[in-house]
């Protein structure tokens, strides 16, 4: 069975919820010019030296280069970023697990926007970039891990 090309009708939603079940991945592509590849590229590899890469391929297809805000584009299973959101490796990283687990919700029928559904994904992000400082040998990564996390523990990053 195909994955739906959008994931929109309670019948798509269905049918994509039925696959991930299953244990389907998608072929994470990342889409736009090659600045912006080579960013995503790096931060998939910080996604995955983290363990969470077959968590952000079961429910995100692309990663897509945009002249605008960064989102989740539910119907599409896709990150639409812009160069900003994809500028530090260690913080999009983060982003895109947090987008996925939004994606993950959405596939599961749970609120995936609002009040709590931000907490739930925020902590994902925190998760992420707990395993991240933990399992990186990269000086550098960890520090920027330590960096960000102290910045969502006092309160700077609550969106």
């Amino acid at each position: 069975m195909d994955f739906p090309s959008r994931i929109y009708t309670e019948a798509e939603v269905n049918k994509a919820r039925e696959l991930v079940e299953k244990g389907y991945k998608h072929d994470l592509n990342a889409e736009g010019g090659p600045a912006f590849k080579q960013k995503v590229r790096r931060s998939i590899e910080l996604v995955n030296t983290a363990g969470y890469y077959d968590f952000l391929r079961t429910y995100i297809r692309i990663i897509k280069e945009i002249d605008g805000l960064t989102q989740l584009r539910q119907a599409d299973a896709a990150i639409w970023a812009n160069m900003y959101a994809v500028e530090n490796d260690v913080d999009a990283a983060s982003l895109f697990v947090q987008k996925a687990n939004q994606m993950k919700e959405y596939l599961e029928g749970k609120l995936y926007y609002g009040g709590a559904a931000e907490r739930r994904s925020d902590e994902k992000r925190i998760e992420f970039l707990k395993a991240l400082k933990a399992k990186t040998e990269e000086k550098p990564v960890k520090q920027e891990c330590e960096r960000i996390l102290k910045l969502w523990k006092e309160g700077y990053l609550v969106y």
